[in-house]
Order: C-alpha cells, then structure tokens, then sequence
C-alpha cells in the first residue's frame, strides 16, 4: 500500500473514538468496527496488504489463537486515544485504553504495511511486545518480534515518497476491496480456463487420431483378402515368419506384414481375419465414438465461454464445486453436478447424459428445458420441499450457459419431472410447467 495513502487512511481514522469490536474474519483479515457499525477491514496478506472497507464480509471461522484472544481482550470495547503513522513509515499505530476493575491499561495496536515482514503487533505501553500475528526470529529479520521483547523501531526509508491526494477516502477504501474481488476473480478466471483448456486440446487430439472411415472399411477388406490368401498357400509359409512374400490370384506378387511371429500359418491367417473383424467394428461405430467426443468437446467449449462470462467468484464456486470425498463414486461423464444454495443441480453433457437425468430423476425433482429449442436437460433434486426461487433462476441460467453462446433473452421452461413424458430417447413432451426469462446480457432471470 502506498504511504501517501496510508496518511490519508489514518486522518480518516482519527475521527473514530472507539473501537467495538475486532476479531479476525480469515487467516490474514481483521475486522475493526469503529464506534458503533463503522466496520473497517484490514488485510495483512505479505504479498498485499491493504486497508478497506465493504457491506459485509463473511467469517470464515472463529479464531482462539493466543494472539487473537489478546486482541479481543486489550481492543474490545476500548477507547482510542490516537492514530499516527509510526516513524512517517508503513505503520498505523493505535493508542488504545480499557478500564478495568484495577487500573487504566493502555496498549498499542500495529498495523505493519512493510511488504515482507507485514505484521500486526500488539504492544504495551512500554513497547513490549504482547502478542502478534506473526513472530518474527532474529535468523530472519533484523528486528525480532517475540513476546516479552522491546520492539525496534524501523529505519526511515532513504527516500521520499510521492504524493498521491485522494478525492474521498472513504469511496477509495470501498473501491480497495472492489479490486482486490476483480483482481481475485481474474486470476480464478484463467486458472479454471487454463484447466479446462488442456481438456479441450486432450479430446481435440483424441477426435483428430480417430481413423476416417473409408480407411478402415479398405483395410478390413484387406486384412480379410490377405488371409484368405494365406489359407491358399499354407504349403509354402514357414513358421514364424514375421513377413510372408506370396503371389496374389493375378500373379501379383505380396508382402504380409504379420504383427507377431506364429508356429502355423492357420494362426497367421487367423490374426489377419480378426485385424480384419477389428477393422470393420471401428468403421461400423466410428460415428458413434465421434459424435460423443465431439459433445464432449462441446460441452466444454461452453464450460469455458461461461467461466469468461462469469462475474463473480461465488459462480465459479457453483461451476467448480469440491469433489466428492467417496473415491468408491464414480462420476458419471455425462452429466454434470454443481451446488446452488445445497440444492444438487444435475446437467446433461449430451444425448446421453440427457436420457440418464430423465429416467432416474424422481417424480417431485424440477426438470427445466429450454423453450422449443434443442438444449440441455436440467434437474434439480427437491428432496419432496419447496425450492426457493434463487435455485429455480441458477439452474435455468445454467441451462442456457451451457447450451448458447450469443447473449441475449431466452426462455427456460420447468416442471416437476412427473409432467415430463419421454417420447424418444431424449425427446419429450410436458404440461403443466412454468416459464423463466433468462437475460445473459445483464445476468437477469426473471419468472412469469
């Protein structure tokens, strides 16, 4: 953080008298609530530490870490006695007191901006070191910080630092933790891109090494041609030959390459007839094995273009949600599973996947579809209750992520699966259902 924004920081601060509350929100996040609901949050990441402020911020646990016992007990409820920048440097110091049933106790509480050793210490009115987030030994830094140890002031930087004058600085700590989200959010974004891009160029590879079709029905005809011819001359075929050199019916002469050696030319004419059988199972399903690839190959295409699209990190949770810890279930490779609100929200890849969601789906789980056109199948698992609108409005616009890629308005139909009648593989028809409008150009779902 730039020291001429840390001054700034700390004359706002000055006007605070109190400090509430102050806990830890995560490992490295403390929140600071000021006077009555004045919440400020201070990140004391090494590799970035900032000062901020938001709506809400979510407590990923309850911290009872020495240090964080201290803190509640010096800092909450207590009377802030001044705010100053230590030394003009990195640091915010606060001059703190609580009175207790003997005596008014005055502590400090660091804040250390300082890039690799960024710390929060807590000091008494001596200097002392009481506590902090991180202890720092003397085989690491110049300036120990252990309990029970004075603490050493810091050198002043050999420079001075620019001037960078801030309009509000309030709006500026708001708009802090909006960067650091779309920083976040940007690095989640070409993590997940980048996996799932190695899967795309895994099943692109694979489509592209599949054999054409006319070249396997040419060889399943030679290799059935080649035996025959084999069967023909078993007088003159020595065993173990790896290559035979015949004559054809029209005194061409041959060259059989045999993919292993055999003791009878029975089992040479043998191998060459099941290449030939091989051959012509590949070319009689080779259709099938492409079209599954190529669903696949879509399917991610659209997992990608949704990730791009995605405007925060709570949607690349939903679309990236924790494997299963049972390793004895295999997902199935069809479908697709994510998590809105605790709701299952299942999602067919292809044809496939499509027929396997509609036949074990139960009768009270919310199918969705989109409207007269093609897309994919959506099923929400209801567990017999009620789903709340915010589950119904995410599985819709995962239906549409996942089938579309223009923006625009669409409309998604659902219904419990019992209205879903299956007329051919993934056809169906369905009464009774209700229609949601999905706006992928604002992010708006909305249902009529």
């Amino acid at each position: 953080m730039k020291l001429s924004h840390l001054k700034q920081i700390v004359a706002y601060l000055k006007k605070f008298t109190k400090i509430s509350a102050i806990y830890r929100v995560s490992d490295t996040i403390v929140k600071v609530s000021f006077d009555r609901d004045e919440d400020v949050y201070f990140e004391m990441r090494r590799s970035g530490s900032y000062v901020f402020k938001t709506p809400s911020y979510s407590r990923s646990k309850v911290y009872n870490a020495p240090f964080d016992v201290l803190l509640a007990k010096r800092f909450n409820r207590s009377d802030v006695l001044s705010v100053e920048l230590v030394n003009n440097d990195k640091i915010v110091r606060f001059k703190t007191s609580v009175a207790s049933a003997y005596k008014q106790e005055t502590t400090f509480l660091q804040f250390e901006f300082t890039g690799k050793y960024t710390n929060i210490i807590i000091l008494d009115e001596n200097e002392t070191v009481l506590e902090a987030l991180r202890h720092v030994d003397l085989f690491s830094s110049f300036r120990e910080v252990r309990v029970g140890q004075k603490l050493l002031d810091i050198p002043n930087a050999p420079f001075v630092a620019k001037e960078y004058p801030l309009e509000d600085v309030e709006a500026f700590l708001f708009a802090q933790y909006g960067d650091e989200l779309e920083q976040k959010l940007s690095a989640l974004k070409k993590q997940k891109i980048s996996l799932l891009k190695k899967k795309l160029k895994k099943l692109q590879k694979l489509y592209d090494s599949l054999e054409e079709e006319e070249r396997l029905s040419l060889d399943a005809e030679l290799f059935q041609h080649y035996g025959n011819l084999v069967l023909s001359n078993m007088h003159i075929i020595k065993a173990y030959q790896r290559v035979i050199r015949l004559n054809d019916y029209d005194g061409e002469g041959v060259e059989i390459d045999l993919l292993k050696a055999y003791p009878t030319a029975s089992l040479m004419a043998n191998s060459l007839f099941s290449r030939s059988k091989k051959a012509k199972q590949k070319a009689k399903y080779l259709h099938i094995e492409k079209e599954s690839i190529l669903s696949k190959i879509k399917h991610i295409q659209h997992f990608v273009h949704t990730v791009e699209e995605a405007q925060t990190i709570a949607k690349i949770a939903l679309l990236f949600p924790k494997q299963l810890q049972d390793k004895k279930i295999k997902p199935n490779e069809a479908i697709e599973t994510f998590w809105i609100d605790g709701y299952k929200v299942q999602l067919g890849k292809n044809e496939k996947g499509n027929i396997e969601l509609l036949k074990n789906a139960r009768a009270k789980d919310i199918w969705l579809h989109m409207k007269e056109r093609p897309s994919a199948h959506v099923i929400v698992t209801t567990d017999k209750q009620n789903i709340p609108s915010n589950v119904i409005e995410g599985a819709a616009r995962l239906c549409v992520d996942f089938t579309m890629f223009e923006k625009d308005r669409y409309l998604v139909d659902y219904t419990p699966r019992r209205e879903v009648s299956i007329q051919e593989g993934a056809n169906v028809l369905y009464n009774k259902y209700k229609t949601i409008e999905v706006d992928t150009r604002s992010g708006i779902a909305q249902g009529s």
